[in-house]
């Protein structure tokens, strides 16, 4: 019988306890949605979170709303907190995204970490552009507009994951 290094008992218990805790409430909402539809919603939903909580940390006592400069260029407070956020929610998001939500996906790991990053890029474009929008050109406080950019941004994410990026063996796609 072959062990299993430290970090991968980790990975499994950890993976294991986030569904046990998810599929847990499931059956409140079994008769609304399907267990992967909710899976996503949990597991995206904790990871929102995570990522507005990390923006806010940031802007308002890492970067204490002033501007951030480096080397060449100089980022706006609310675009520093946004990279600094991701740089946490992105692996998280993968994670709960593989091995959580899309379990059955066809793919392997690195074509899956290729598309989500993908996406990602994607997501952080439409995360600048709204940010910039909202809080540049509208005047609207940084938190709050971050928020609503998560809304939108979330509405593609889901989709194009679903439909492309974490699709199951035998989906077209």
């Amino acid at each position: 019988m072959t062990e299993y290094p430290l970090w991968k008992r980790i990975h499994e218990s950890i993976r294991l306890f986030i569904l046990r805790l998810i599929d847990f409430f499931y059956p409140i909402f079994k008769k609304i949605m399907p267990l992967q539809t909710f899976r996503y919603a949990a597991c995206g939903g904790a990871n929102t979170a995570l990522d507005i909580s990390l923006f806010s940390i940031a802007y308002n006592f890492i970067f204490k709303g002033h501007l951030v400069t480096l080397g060449f260029f100089t980022l706006s407070p609310h675009i520093a907190a946004l990279f600094s956020a991701l740089s946490i929610s992105l692996p998280t998001g993968f994670f709960l995204n593989r091995y959580v939500v899309f379990q059955e996906s066809g793919l392997n790991g690195r074509s899956q970490l290729q598309r989500y990053i993908l996406v990602v890029v994607i997501c952080i474009f439409f995360n600048y552009a709204l940010l910039k929008f909202f809080v540049d050109y509208l005047g609207w406080y940084p938190t709050p507009s971050k928020i609503l950019t998560t809304i939108i941004v979330v509405v593609f994410s889901y989709s194009s994951q679903t439909y492309y990026f974490f699709r199951a063996r035998g989906e077209k796609g």
